[in-house]
């Protein structure tokens, strides 16, 4: 007979847990705040026609907030979808590579676009660079191609990289799905800096957003009227011209573009990007300081220039990260575990702006607590 384990009988003080047991690195805890604002606002904007003023006039904060929040340049357009990051990798396939690509490649989502772009028939084999989770590789100018996959944050590994563009031969491609709106950054380093809003935006996901370069977007309109065959639904010259009036191509998820709205607007009205991204950074001294502090913990990435400031992994030693999690899960503290495909015994753990540097704080304490009580 088998058995299953049992997770131990350990209840934290109620004086020792966060305002909030939501740390999940996607989705993203969601602010009451917006949750509120969503309910609110529901009579006459759930249920209601995207291509009509209400969605509309919301499309149109989202599209001027994430201009504002990363200060674009003249020029640079601000892109939406639906499909989130992963559809949006295969958009890219179709409308944004033109025949080679060059790819980053150190944890599980970085690799995922790689893989997509080596079995797109049309496209040669692309370039990839790859290391070993918890460091990041650098990379390399190349002539043979035009398009460069990087990755500004790595969800799996927590490990981040300094955006910056190689060379001028190609366009510069972005994942910013768990840094967006979390970690600093040049956009000018960048052509197409692409995310979902399920992370630092504290929404739903199923939505893409891009900002586009001027070189971005001329690549996308000639590709456009090419011979090459692209699906409607990734088809990105379709969706810009769709954001151009405020519309996706087809129906969005309406909380998501409201919560994202919402989110966005919180930030701005706060300071902006550097106040998020020092919020975040606040958080990751909190964990890090902690980590390296205590006997059975360590900073899974060693070099602390590249260590997420949005999502910490966390390394445990003589202790199961396994049997901490499930103790705080029953404590309401949820979704730490480490992400699965790394099989690592450690905890990950969301440092997004809507998590306030006091819960991250009470989860360390919280950690300890049940540590010292297994």
């Amino acid at each position: 007979m088998s058995s299953v384990a049992q997770t131990p009988a350990v209840t934290i003080p109620s004086d020792l847990l966060p305002e909030d047991g939501r740390f999940g690195s996607g989705p993203s805890r969601v602010r009451p705040e917006a949750a509120t604002a969503l309910a609110e606002a529901a009579d006459n904007f759930l249920g209601t026609s995207h291509r009509k003023a209400t969605v509309k006039d919301v499309v149109h904060r989202l599209r001027d907030g994430v201009a504002e929040l990363f200060s674009l340049p003249d020029g640079y357009e601000v892109v939406l979808g639906n499909g989130g990051t992963t559809g949006f990798w295969d958009a890219a396939i179709f409308n944004l590579i033109e025949a080679r690509s060059q790819h980053l490649s150190f944890g599980a989502f970085s690799s995922k676009f790689a893989t997509g772009v080596a079995a797109a028939p049309h496209l040669q084999e692309p370039v990839i660079i790859s290391s070993e989770p918890g460091t990041h590789p650098e990379a390399v100018a190349d002539s043979s191609v035009d398009a460069y996959a990087l990755t500004q944050n790595e969800t799996s590994t927590g490990v981040s990289m300094e955006l910056r563009r190689p060379a001028d031969n190609g366009l510069v491609l972005v994942d910013a799905t768990s840094g967006a709106g979390g970690l600093r950054f040049d956009p000018a380093e960048t052509d197409v800096y692409y995310f979902a809003p399920q992370k630092c935006l504290a929404a739903d996901g199923g939505l893409w957003l891009a900002c586009c370069s001027p070189a971005a977007v001329e690549r996308i309109e000639r590709i456009a009227v090419s011979d090459r065959w692209i699906p409607p639904f990734l088809d990105l010259a379709i969706a810009l011209g769709s954001s151009r009036k405020d519309e996706t191509y087809n129906t969005p998820a309406l909380a998501t573009v409201f919560l994202a709205v919402h989110q966005v607007e919180w930030i701005n009205d706060n300071g902006g990007l550097e106040w998020a991204a020092t919020r975040c950074d606040q958080s990751a001294d909190v964990i890090y300081t902690w980590a390296e502090n205590r006997s059975f913990t360590t900073p899974f990435v060693s070099d602390t220039a590249i260590r997420s400031h949005v999502v910490a992994t966390i390394d445990f030693e003589g202790v199961s990260a396994d049997e901490v999690a499930a103790v705080l899960r029953t404590n309401g503290i949820v979704d730490v575990e480490s992400y699965r495909a790394l099989g690592r015994n450690q905890l990950r753990v969301a440092l997004f702006p809507a998590i306030p540097p006091s819960d991250i704080a009470a989860l360390c304490g919280c950690i300890d607590y049940v540590v010292e009580n297994l």
